[in-house]
């Protein structure tokens, strides 16, 4: 199967379907921290190139509701993001997830179709991730954990705070190669 992970500079989604021998790429305005199948540009340019499922993490910067005490100063930038989730979601591509926090695209475009955590997946801690699936079913979870930290959110301020805020974790990545990695 073709996968295309949009949106992540990780590599870890990509490289959890690659384990399973899927063609699986990156594409990322940042290089790859793990190099491998990775191409750095807009992910407009490969939409349209015969994927057969796209995971896609649009930027939460100007969507997530943790930002929502600024969200009057950039409507503008709101608008973009709100306009290149659609693109992401209305890509001509058979299966298709978008992955975000807790945001406005519940209100703006449709409700998530899922609302998972970590601890769900093997990680003692809380983030709520939504998803937005087309023909895709739910992620069963695989390994309920205790702990509930909130380490993202208390994660010391500093020029990477966002880089370590948006990286999947490996048992949600490892989740979806198992359960979306079937023809």
């Amino acid at each position: 199967m073709r996968v295309l992970v949009a949106c992540e500079f990780s590599g870890v989604v990509r490289d959890a379907f690659a384990a399973l021998g899927h063609d699986a790429w990156s594409c990322d305005l940042l290089e790859s921290e793990r190099g491998g199948k990775h191409v750095m540009g807009d992910v407009h340019d490969m939409l349209r190139d015969g994927w057969d499922l796209l995971i896609a993490h649009p930027p939460c910067t100007h969507l997530a509701v943790s930002g929502a005490r600024w969200f009057k100063d950039k409507e503008d930038e709101q608008q973009n993001a709100l306009r290149f989730v659609r693109v992401l979601m209305n890509a001509p591509i058979p299966r298709i997830c978008i992955e975000n926090p807790i945001s406005i695209i519940s209100s703006r475009i449709r409700k998530p179709d899922q609302i998972i955590q970590p601890w769900q997946f093997g990680h003692g801690e809380t983030k709520a991730t939504c998803l937005w699936l087309k023909n895709l079913p739910k992620l069963t979870p695989t390994n309920i954990v205790d702990g509930r930290e909130a380490r993202v959110h208390r994660a010391s301020p500093g020029p990477d705070r966002w880089k370590e805020r948006s990286r999947t974790l490996q048992g949600i990545a490892d989740a979806m190669a198992d359960q979306w990695g079937k023809p």
